[in-house]
Parts: structure tokens; C-alpha cells; sequence
């Protein structure tokens, strides 16, 4: 590394500030010469350790296979207060629901999650879909091949994961026999 560790330090901490969404190691090694990825990790993590230590109001988060700043919780009521005209997701308990199915069982079809949902979901899906929340990966090798959808890095950035692993297992929910029998596709309607 030829560049001054201070000043990429610095570089790196203008790149998180500006950046809207997370930004991954290797894309701010692209863009600055002569620096490789694992300079650019080990930098964020002291960075990150700097903001802790001095307990800033903002702290570097791993988040959606990137770097971002967030704001910590003690600040969040202001935060929000100044943002609160900011768009949101309002997500209905179906579109919750529907989620939740995707993110656990991915990738699923819309049959598949209809069939676990006991209600038609492609209206949801498509809202989903439109929010940037789901994505079609690809097609299932089966009979009319129908599409397949996965949660996406815009999923994970809203709900703070910094990956899919990261979901709770459903055990640590609380959910009961019964729904982890639907989940898993066996589930029989009781006549």
C-alpha cells in the first residue's frame, strides 16, 4: 500500500459518509489506487473501533455484504423526527407474512408460498417485488416452469442483517409445531 494510512482512513470515511446505501470492501478498493481489499477491511474495522471508543453518535455497521454509517439508538427519536417526511415501507401483515415465507424457504415460487399462506399472494408478491424487497432468480426446473423469487440486498439493508443466516431461527421465535409442518410443505388442511 503506497497511500498514507491516515489519509486512507480518511478517504474511507468520506466514502461511508456520502454512500446511501452499503458499500462492499472491494468497491472502495476500485476506486482508490493501490490499495487492496483487505487494506480497506482492516481500515473499516479500526475506523469502526475509533467510533466506538470515542462513542460517537454514529457507528460503522456491517450490513447487506457491506459498510454503512448508522446512527445510533439513543439518537434514533431525533433522527426520525427530522426524516419523518421520508418515504417508508408500510408493510401490511400479508406482505410481513408473505416475506417471511420468502426469506426463510427461498428461492420459492408463488405457488408455493400460497400454498403455505392458504391465500392467493401474488398481488403481495408483486408489491414486494415493486419495493425492491424481492427478486426473480430465475425459474424452477418443474412442470411450466414457474418463476422463483429470493430476498434481496435492499431486504437485507432494511432489516439490518448482514446476511440471510442472520434471520433468527424459527425455534427462537416461539412458532409451534403446526406452522413449522406448513413451512415445511406438509401441512393438511383438518376437515
Amino acid at each position: 500500500m503506497t497511500i498514507d494510512k491516515e489519509k486512507l482512513k480518511n478517504i474511507v470515511e468520506c466514502l461511508l459518509y456520502v454512500s446511501s446505501k452499503p458499500i462492499k470492501s472491494k468497491n472502495i478498493a476500485s476506486v482508490i489506487e493501490d490499495v487492496t481489499e483487505t487494506d480497506i477491511k482492516k481500515t473499516i474495522i479500526a475506523l469502526a473501533k475509533e467510533y466506538d471508543i470515542q462513542n460517537r453518535p454514529v457507528f460503522i455497521q456491517k450490513v447487506a455484504g457491506g459498510w454503512r454509517m448508522a446512527t445510533r439508538k439513543e439518537y434514533g427519536r431525533w433522527v426520525k423526527k427530522f426524516y419523518s417526511t421520508e418515504t417508508t415501507y408500510n408493510l401490511s401483515t400479508a406482505a410481513l407474512e408473505t416475506l417471511s415465507i420468502v426469506a426463510y424457504r427461498q428461492p420459492i415460487t408463488t405457488t408455493e408460498v400460497e400454498d403455505i399462506r392458504g391465500v392467493s399472494s401474488g398481488g403481495v408478491l408483486r408489491g414486494l417485488f415493486e419495493k425492491r424487497l424481492i427478486k426473480i432468480a430465475g425459474r424452477k426446473e418443474s412442470i411450466g416452469r414457474p418463476i422463483i423469487y429470493r430476498t434481496t440486498d435492499k431486504f437485507l439493508e432494511y432489516f439490518g442483517l448482514e446476511s440471510i443466516s442472520d434471520l433468527p431461527p424459527l425455534e427462537e421465535l416461539g412458532i409451534d409445531d403446526n406452522i413449522e409442518e406448513l413451512i415445511d410443505g406438509e401441512y393438511k388442511k383438518e376437515n
